[in-house]
């Protein structure tokens, strides 16, 4: 690959960087105009940099693109450096979008917050591509630890007592975390002397061989631990669903649509995914795990009574679906669970932008209150059935496939029970989200509605693009599989 190309990588984190020290250089008296269109741009140039990326990955037949951003690692030995591959690309480019959607939705939703919200976001985003570029577990830490504060602080971005208590749920966990993260770092660093990537990897593929067997089965089990309390995995997911419904609409949709991922499903798929596919202790432990949350996930949705919290505990669920995918140990799974990841990422952002475009228009997310909604908010109503049935896996919508290659996979690895388990807990899915779209938007218009008008225009604007985006990849999908495919990927 030409050299030049690596260039395209500087943008992830040169440019929110640049645009954070412009911001508050200037000052809010001068960049008040210039918070969201520029935010937006920052995300879109993030999207074109990773699709190009990606095209260049597959042109030059090449595995990552090796690179540093301030220093020179070659002239230092063990110097930390990033490594993006297409997981990371692919990672980046959900980033980008749900970045981009969530600007559009803060411009009408936070006139009183841009300044505080644009400033805080793009710490976010940094911390999120740094996890997605690192290429050593110390520094995909550091970077956990920088989207979780911004986390924290954007989910109490109105310092009102609901925001507070969600973020200190937030923090607590986070904290515990950490602890586990650091602790399973400092234990797997005593045999391997490095955190790197391929070290690691090498390491952990005969580690039963190798320095201190059982300290190294305690830091995995740590690591693996705190990595599931920060993606919400049942039974550590108590913090995800009040933190969703506390946080500001716009916050989220970022919350929902990717953070949670990039600060730990993301390391999971790294570590289990790639580093231990054939550990089946690890693969049956993931397994209970994914299953847990896919059905402890789907029961608790049902039982809930605000739109926001709904689409919280369907989060634990579809990650479940994540889970479970990784855990059956094939390339297959593999390619499951990441493009699970990534139609996650955009059904589940779009729903959070329509909770967040029902809640600016009626004031309220509490779904017994509404009702009758889809004749005064056609675009919204439309745009969240869609959304929906392909959190559902209903053909053939992105989501669809995703489910598909896991199921298949899962039945392969763990037989038909557990397949069988997966696949009622996704018609199950279906069920319940249709009694929420019955009750938010179909039926008779209640009297307090009748006046209520579609959302504002970047709000449809976004839900129309992710709209296109979970409809297109679905149509596409079988041309996208004979690729991997040829690829040799599945």
């Amino acid at each position: 690959m030409p050299d030049q190309f690596s260039m395209l990588v500087y943008s992830f984190l040169g440019l929110p960087l640049a645009a954070l020290v412009l911001f508050n250089l200037f000052g809010k008296r001068v960049m008040t105009k210039f918070y969201m269109p520029v935010g937006m741009g920052i995300c879109l140039v993030q999207m074109l940099s990773a699709i190009v990326s990606l095209v260049l990955l597959s042109q030059y037949n090449k595995d990552a693109i090796t690179f540093s951003q301030f220093w020179n690692y070659q002239l230092y030995e063990g110097a930390s450096y990033f490594s993006p591959d297409t997981f990371s690309f692919l990672s980046l480019l959900c980033i980008g979008l749900v970045g981009l959607v969530t600007f559009l939705v803060a411009y009408p939703v936070l006139p009183d917050r841009r300044f505080q919200f644009c400033n805080v976001t793009l710490v976010l985003l940094l911390g999120m591509n740094g996890i997605a570029l690192v290429y050593d577990l110390f520094s995909l830490y550091v970077f956990m630890e920088v989207t979780a504060l911004s986390a924290f602080v954007l989910i109490a971005l109105y310092r009102d007592a609901k925001g507070l208590e969600g973020s200190f749920k937030y923090l607590m966990m986070s904290a515990i975390a950490s602890a586990f993260i650091l602790t399973g770092l400092a234990l797997i660093f005593l045999n391997t002397g490095s955190l790197q990537y391929d070290v690691v990897q090498a390491y952990l593929a005969n580690w039963q061989n190798g320095p201190n067997p059982v300290l190294t089965q305690i830091g995995f089990i740590m690591l693996m631990s705190g990595f599931s309390i920060k993606a919400g995995v049942a039974p550590f997911h108590g913090w995800l669903p009040d933190a969703y419904q506390s946080a500001p609409a716009p916050v989220s949709i970022i919350l929902g649509g990717i953070v949670t991922k990039m600060a730990g499903v993301y390391a999971i798929i790294r570590l289990v995914g790639e580093w231990l596919p054939g550990s089946s202790v690890v693969n049956v432990a993931f397994m209970f795990l994914g299953l847990l949350s896919i059905v402890l996930g789907a029961m608790s949705a049902i039982g809930s009574t605000d739109f926001k919290r709904v689409l919280a505990f369907s989060s634990i669920s579809q990650i479940g679906y994540i889970v479970l995918g990784i855990s059956s140990g094939s390339p297959l799974g593999f390619v499951g669970a990441v493009f699970h990841f990534f139609n996650h990422s955009v059904f589940k952002s779009t729903l959070f932008v329509n909770s967040a475009a029902v809640e600016m228009q009626t004031k309220t997310t509490l779904i017994d209150k509404l009702g009758g909604l889809h004749k005064q908010m056609p675009v919204t109503g439309t745009s969240n059935i869609l959304a929906f049935l392909s959190t559902a896996g209903i053909p053939p919508l992105a989501g669809f496939w995703s489910k598909l290659l896991i199921i298949i996979a899962v039945w392969q690895a763990h037989g038909g029970v557990v397949a069988g388990v997966a696949l009622f807990a996704s018609i199950f899915t279906a069920v319940y989200f249709l009694m929420v779209q019955r009750k938010v938007f179909f039926g008779p218009c209640r009297e307090e509605w009748k006046d209520v008008q579609e959302a504002k225009f970047s709000i449809r604007l976004a839900s129309v693009l992710l709209s296109c985006i979970t409809v297109g990849v679905g149509c596409v999908f079988p041309w996208i599989l004979r690729f991997l495919g040829a690829q040799g990927w599945i």
